[in-house]
């Protein structure tokens, strides 16, 4: 009984294992073929960049404005939410981005006629039509 039990236990393991690798390796999959054109990466590296176009085996990430290299797929490590990656890129944390965002929506549903209800900062005359 005592030797079936140490037999058993290394194949449950080892089963779990695969498991495991297979759902990283369909999760990873899934990702690469989520990878659109102008949408935000980070690559293995660290590096975060815009996909600029979608080969067969590779991809092309605009690192910065007009500076576009080539990556295989398997150097993009997760694909980010536009607010995500923007945040990142402009060096705001994610909620404050997120609130300014809901601001400027509430702001301009506010709004008539593209005049602001809000009252004029000190020491500025009111606008006056």
């Amino acid at each position: 009984m005592a030797n079936l039990i140490i037999l058993a236990l290394p194949l449950v393991a080892i089963f779990l294992m695969f498991r495991s690798q297979k759902k990283r390796q369909a999760q990873q999959q899934s990702m690469q073929t989520a990878l659109q054109p102008g949408s935000g990466v980070r690559t293995i590296g660290g590096m975060y960049a815009l996909v600029k176009a979608v080969n067969d085996e590779t991809v092309e990430l605009e690192l910065a404005p007009g500076v576009v290299a080539h990556y295989s797929k398997g150097a993009v490590a997760a694909v980010l939410e536009p607010l995500e990656y923007d945040a990142i890129i402009n060096g705001r944390p994610l909620e404050e981005a997120e609130a300014e965002e809901a601001e400027a929506e509430q702001k301009l549903s506010l709004d008539k006629d593209g005049v602001s209800d809000s009252a004029p900062a000190d020491g500025e005359a009111p606008d006056t039509k």
